[in-house]
């Protein structure tokens, strides 16, 4: 029998323990917002027994939002999304009873501790998250997977967790059909990728008692209906998880749905969002987000300019043609990080191009300024291209703005990144920026134009003020 992760049960028993307390503190910080730190008995005895009970319903409530699922733990924002619908259902809850028994409690002190136990909840469980991540990182923390399906399948599947290891799973073997698992040649080049083949699919129930594996994951190919069927018999009340892989990379889980037919369940998936009412409110979000930025950020935009226009010839910004949603053509304004004829220079450089694909970049770029590196280095050179987004040319989250050379040595898939307006930031800016292969750039900017979200946007957002502090991949 399959046993739960060792790690598992401590890193639940912590959630639990950063929900009571974030209610606790919340309760705390309401009850001292509203009444006063003194304030006692009279009046506010009803409302200190809320906040006496507050911990045990928000965590009641969490529970039944299942938050605490070894399968929402840990990894995406499945776990996140549930503590968020906790609130909701709290607070509707709390505001027809407070409203049915009439009862004297002060809305001025409920509802900010339900607000204050959301914000201190969802803190408490990133902090909690990135920990997991650190401990993941070395290796630790993971869950041991069997992985079922033909040799590439595998190996594929294998090299994905390796690369992601937030992801918190680990292949420690494969069972493959009973023709590849008698194959050699085979075996060997799964083993020298570090997943050993342990067996052919009918032995399945005896790899995973033996090798103690939390889950089994059937990748798709070579593995029939009845074969599956089979497979889920063989795992029933051993505690393991089984995970079946449609083979649809690059497809986001807002996308896919299950539609029974016919006892048949099929996959449904969503057409991607290009325009209507998501996209209208996108296009308020940006430019709201980007006024108000551009008010903040003015006395720094105007002390940049000034430095840039002090410290070398040419103007403070820099304005360069490039191709946005459907093909049109505006004008990028960026501050000059470079000499002023520096696309002059460019034709005697592209021997030293160090990207492939119609990129052109350089690490030590000759035509960088001295304050140009800095400015690039911490990505403050991107900040006039709030004009854009509050023009409407550009949003804060999408594709890379590319240069017309570019598009036009696009093929026809890349194309489809001009669906969308471009990006002051995106999905390639907090994966590794200018460290990013050409062929990575790309299938990062076709991930976000078919599933794109506000929820991802403000992830991106985010993430995007953690890359520009470390300053990977800036040059």
């Amino acid at each position: 029998m399959a046993h739960h992760p060792s790690w598992l049960g401590g890193y639940q028993t912590l959630l639990v323990g950063i929900d009571l307390v974030a209610a606790v503190l919340a309760g705390l910080a309401a009850f001292a917002l509203r009444f006063g730190p003194s304030a006692v008995g009279g009046t506010a005895a009803l409302d200190l027994t809320f906040a006496a009970f507050m911990p045990i319903a928000w965590a009641t409530m969490i529970a039944a939002n299942r938050a605490y699922e070894r399968r929402f733990v840990g990894v995406g924002s499945a776990e996140f999304e549930r503590v968020f619908r906790a609130f909701l259902h709290l607070t509707v809850v709390t505001a027809f009873v407070l409203y049915a028994a009439d009862a004297p409690v002060a809305r001025g002190f409920v509802f900010p501790a339900l607000g204050f136990a959301l914000i201190f909840d969802l803190a408490g469980r990133y902090a909690a998250r990135k920990a997991l991540h650190r401990r993941r990182r070395r290796g630790a923390s993971m869950t041991s997977v069997i992985a079922i399906g033909g040799l590439e399948s595998v190996a594929a599947f294998a090299a994905l967790l390796r690369h992601d290891r937030h992801a918190g799973m680990q292949v420690v073997g494969a069972c493959l059909p009973t023709s590849a698992a008698r194959d050699r040649d085979a075996e060997r080049d799964l083993a020298a990728s570090g997943v050993p083949v342990l067996g052919d699919v009918d032995s399945i129930q005896d790899v995973v008692s033996h090798h103690n594996a939390q889950t089994v994951a059937v990748l798709s190919g070579e593995i029939s209906a009845e074969k599956l069927r089979w497979i889920s018999w063989q795992l029933e009340g051993t505690e393991t998880d089984l995970v079946v892989s449609p083979g649809l990379a690059e497809i986001g889980g807002r996308r896919l749905h299950i539609q029974p037919v016919a006892g048949l369940p099929l996959l449904h998936i969503e057409e991607p969002t290009f325009a209507g009412f998501r996209r209208m409110v996108k296009g308020m979000f940006d430019r709201t987000v980007a006024a108000v930025a551009l008010l903040v950020l003015s006395p720094l935009l105007l002390g940049i300019g000034l430095v840039v226009r002090l410290t070398s010839r040419g103007p403070a910004l820099f304005r360069q043609t490039r191709v946005g949603r459907s093909g049109a053509e505006f004008r990028m304004v960026k501050f000059r990080s470079m000499v002023v004829d520096a696309e002059d220079r460019r034709k005697h450089l592209l021997a030293d191009n160090e990207t492939d694909g119609p990129m052109f970049k350089i690490r030590q770029d000759p035509r960088v300024t001295a304050i140009g590196r800095v400015l690039r280095r911490f990505s403050l050179d991107e900040l006039p291209q709030l004009f854009n987004v509050l023009g409407g040319s550009m949003s804060l989250v999408g594709p890379r703005p590319p240069l017309p050379a570019e598009v036009a040595r696009y093929q026809h898939a890349t194309r489809r990144r001009l669906l969308v307006k471009p990006g002051l930031t995106g999905l390639w800016q907090i994966s590794g920026r200018s460290d990013l292969s050409w062929e990575e750039s790309v299938r990062l900017d076709l991930r976000y134009v078919e599933d794109w979200s506000l929820s991802l946007d403000m992830v991106v957002l985010w993430k995007t003020a953690r890359a520009v502090m470390k300053a990977e991949g800036a040059y």
